[in-house]
């Protein structure tokens, strides 16, 4: 990737700019930890006043500015610019070169400070170390700019997420108080089972979410020690047991009787959990959930199949992000936080897992998530995960 950047050269001396100019024309720098190989378009004035006009009809990304210029001087110049608030590096050029010099300047806002004489070299070596600079700080605007949005995306999402239940439990009340069902205080039950469901969807979502957070900021406090897999598999079965038989879903467990690795319990519930959960709530009525766990070499491998609604190809690859639900017919009345899924691969990133997915439409998904049984060790003392949402 190449881009070119504007280079304005401010000198009284005709002789310096051509110079400059001469030393830069064909001079490319490259940074490798940006993949960016940049050029320069020069630009010339010999005044302060010439500078800030081009400045105003062609800004500039870098500036190699003479300290003593004819008529405003190159520090009045830099004040110019900071009153302006241009996003533009200044690299401070004089003959007069002394600490008490360099330190205005910078307090004035230059980046860098270069003596004249110099070399051809020298100049270079001080251009490439703006340069880079320069790209640094576009990739950090570029990056908050993204943040800004996702951080908007995300809580316009949540907003969306928390505001639907609570209209739901509002009119829900609205009835209760007004007695709009009747005196029968039968004829209310069903209007309080619904606020129930509704406040418990809410209640998993700040409790997904609070889980999502404390993994993605590193806060979240793991207990690494020997761990029963199986153990834990068949505690989340029986845990899911009513859930399962109001829909009259069998849940079956495939694998030995035990199986130890270093793991935190509370994580390896998380997976389950999430696993089992969707399986039944997605499950047709009376239908079956098998949950198996193997080793794998070096590997620990979980899999939840389940004879539900499935998926298509397209529905399974917009899966794992934040808030993400499959709405269609048959999912309409099935709630959810949409958040499951993405907390289940970030935890498998914490053991150099992954998740995978198979599925088809009427026939059952199968969600596998792989652990690899080393690799709690590397990630024990650097507990973040990179942020993807």
């Amino acid at each position: 990737m190449s881009e070119t950047l504007h280079l304005l050269v401010v000198d009284d001396e005709i002789g310096m700019r051509l110079s400059v100019e001469r030393a830069l024309r064909h001079y490319s720098t490259h940074a490798p930890d940006l993949q960016h190989e940049v050029n320069f378009r020069i630009s010339q004035a010999e005044t302060g006043e010439a500078a800030l006009a081009l400045i105003d009809s062609d800004t500039p990304d870098i500036i190699l500015l003479d300290y003593k210029l004819p008529g405003i001087s190159g520090l009045e110049v830099l004040l110019a610019l900071k009153e302006r608030k241009l996003d533009i590096l200044v690299v401070m050029i004089t003959a007069y070169a002394s600490l008490e010099t360099a330190v205005q300047a910078t307090k004035s806002g230059a980046f860098d400070f270069l003596a004249k004489p110099f070399t051809p070299e020298e100049l270079r070596a001080t251009v490439h170390k703006t340069t880079k600079h320069c790209m640094v700080q576009r990739q950090a605007a570029k990056l908050a700019g993204e943040r800004r949005q996702i951080r908007f995306e995300f809580l316009s999402v949540l907003a969306h997420e928390l505001k639907s239940p609570l209209a739901a439990v509002e009119g829900n009340m609205f009835i209760l108080r007004d007695h709009l069902a009747g005196d029968a205080i039968q004829a209310y039950d069903h209007l309080v089972n619904r606020s129930i469901i509704r406040l418990e969807g809410m209640k998993k979502l700040i409790f997904d979410l609070l889980d999502l957070t404390r993994i993605e900021s590193g806060q979240k406090k793991r207990s690494l020690m020997d761990i029963d897999v199986c153990a834990i598999a068949r505690q989340s079965i029986e845990t899911h047991g009513v859930l399962a038989l109001d829909k009259q879903v069998s849940i079956s467990f495939e694998g030995p009787e035990s199986l130890v690795f270093k793991a935190d319990a509370g994580e390896l519930e998380i997976i389950f959990n999430n696993l089992i959960s969707n399986a039944v709530k997605y499950n047709q009525d009376g239908g079956t959930v098998v949950v198996s766990v193997r080793e794998l070499g070096a590997t620990v491998s979980i899999a939840v199949r389940d004879s539900g609604i499935g998926m298509t190809k397209e529905e399974v690859s917009k899966l794992f992000g934040e808030f993400i639900r499959i709405k269609n017919q048959k999912t309409m009345n099935i709630l959810g936080s949409g958040l499951g899924l993405s907390i289940l691969k970030r935890l498998s990133h914490l053991y150099g897992g992954q998740v995978s997915v198979e599925s088809e439409p009427d026939q059952g998904s199968t969600f596998t998530v792989t652990l690899q049984k080393d690799a709690v060790a590397a990630s024990a003392g650097s507990e973040s995960i990179p942020i993807t949402v």
